[in-house]
């Protein structure tokens, strides 16, 4: 059974406090929720009263809900291997939920031996029954084949992300780093 927090404290690692980039398409965000998406967010209350002084503990509790509620819970990722669930969590997180779980679908569908362990899921982005029986039937050894099908298929969404807008460029080393969980210590600069 994965644990939220340690999925939760890795992304956090990747998203910053508040910001407000014109050419963000989520506009104002705080700790990675885009208000343009989230107007509801009762956070955003909060950080209308604090403005410029964001109290920053005050708002984590509310940071960990909407994330545990809307990006874990949603994709069943108490169910995975650790490592697969911090990756699908993430993913979610920077490019949402259905889309991490249309990738994940996906890379099963090659992991599935030409049929012989489970037939070919639709890849609907829904997180489901037949989704999780499948990938219980994935070898343990294959995990990491898995993880990096998973990278493979967010750096191709960036890639064509950026071709279709390129103004969207200026994030690129910030979410390439966030593939395979890279950071400063991968030794690249």
């Amino acid at each position: 059974m994965a644990d939220f927090n340690e999925a939760f404290n890795k992304t956090m690692g990747y998203e910053g406090y508040y910001s407000f980039d014109p050419n963000d398409a989520g506009g104002e965000t705080y700790r990675g929720i885009a208000r343009r998406y989230n107007p509801h967010w009762e956070g955003w209350n909060l950080i209308d009263d604090d403005k410029p002084d964001i109290n920053h503990d005050e708002l984590d509790s509310y940071v960990r809900k909407f994330y545990e509620e809307r990006y874990w819970d949603v994709n069943l990722l108490d169910e995975f291997p650790q490592i697969i669930a911090n990756e699908i969590f993430d993913t979610g997180v920077n490019m949402g939920v259905g889309r991490a779980a249309k990738f994940l679908q996906e890379s099963l569908n090659y992991l599935n031996r030409n049929g012989s362990l489970f037939a070919d899921l639709v890849v609907d982005g829904n997180i489901g029954p037949v989704t999780m029986s499948a990938i219980s039937k994935i070898p343990y050894g294959d995990m990491n084949i898995l993880l990096k099908m998973l990278d493979v298929c967010q750096g191709r969404h960036y890639m064509e992300y950026m071709k279709k807008s390129p103004i969207q460029e200026k994030y690129a080393r910030g979410w390439f780093q966030r593939i395979g969980g890279c950071n400063s210590k991968c030794g690249i600069r």
